[in-house]
């Protein structure tokens, strides 16, 4: 049997989705809990590798098993065996057709910027962060010229193993609530470091280091020197993943809800 599971957790506490021989992985945490369960040794396949720090809502997962259980024993049984800062959300019966990589039509991340002079407190290694105040309007101006389908290698980190550097970039999207920046991102795919590449470069457009065409001159070039350096991964969020509704899935996390709750915090700072 295939079953998929949606995970959500927190990236601080992990080196970063891909298992390692540390252990440190979200992958070794998931794999040990849900080996437990079933008696048996499992192997996982995930939508989007997220890197060290980077934080998830709507991860995607697969496995395939011989053992027997009740679909909610695969949630709450599972969720008993793994460490706090990690959750499964849902799970469901899948052919042997459905990959939680291959057969995903698109992904969302959503990066959060604190912007303001004080650093984050209760929002420690949830925000990322920048003192100055940005240029927003500049930085939606940058941000417009890269969307499309391009090759993103200025905003490749050197060691992605991604077979082509073509992407399609379908939204880049950036809003403001208070001292909070908001920017949403939806690809096909996407490029390791790329969203942190780009929200790196755009901060230093918004802080008038360079102007608003630069980030279009950046992807014409292709070379990922002339780039700013990526963002810290605090912010950065796996917000959902896109699948054919052939395959049925449950819905994904609440966005906004998990946002507002996040932002009151921030303003009880």
């Amino acid at each position: 049997m295939r079953i998929a599971l949606g995970v959500e957790y927190d990236g601080t506490a992990f080196c970063g989705w891909q298992s390692q021989p540390q252990a440190c992985g979200v992958q070794d945490a998931l794999e040990r809990g849900l080996a437990e369960l079933s008696g048996e040794r499992v192997s996982t396949a995930c939508a989007g590798r997220t890197d060290a720090g980077v934080h998830a809502l709507g991860q995607v997962i697969h496995f395939d098993t011989a053992a027997v259980r009740p679909l909610n024993a695969w949630i709450r049984g599972t969720n008993a065996l793994l460490p706090a800062a990690m959750s499964v959300t849902w799970a469901k019966p899948v052919t042997e057709e459905f990959h939680a990589r291959f057969s995903a039509t698109g992904r969302r991340y959503v990066y959060w910027l604190l912007n303001r002079p004080q650093r984050p407190g209760l929002l420690h290694n949830r925000v990322g962060w920048f003192h100055q105040t940005l240029d927003i309007e500049a930085m939606r101006r940058a941000a417009a010229l890269i969307v499309g389908r391009h090759d993103y290698s200025a905003f490749r980190a050197a060691e992605c193993q991604a077979k082509t550097p073509w992407k399609e970039l379908r939204e880049l999207n950036i809003s403001q609530r208070g001292d909070m920046l908001r920017f949403e991102f939806a690809a096909d795919a996407f490029l390791q470091h790329m969203v942190r590449n780009i929200v790196g470069s755009l901060v230093y457009i918004g802080a008038g280091r360079q102007p608003f065409q630069w980030l279009h001159e950046l992807l014409q070039a292709r070379d990922r020197t002339r780039a700013a350096p990526p963002f810290s991964p605090a912010g950065l969020y796996l917000a959902a993943v896109q699948y054919d509704s052939m395959w049925a899935l449950p819905p994904q996390t609440d966005l906004r809800a998990v946002e507002d709750t996040m932002l009151e915090g921030a303003h009880s700072q």
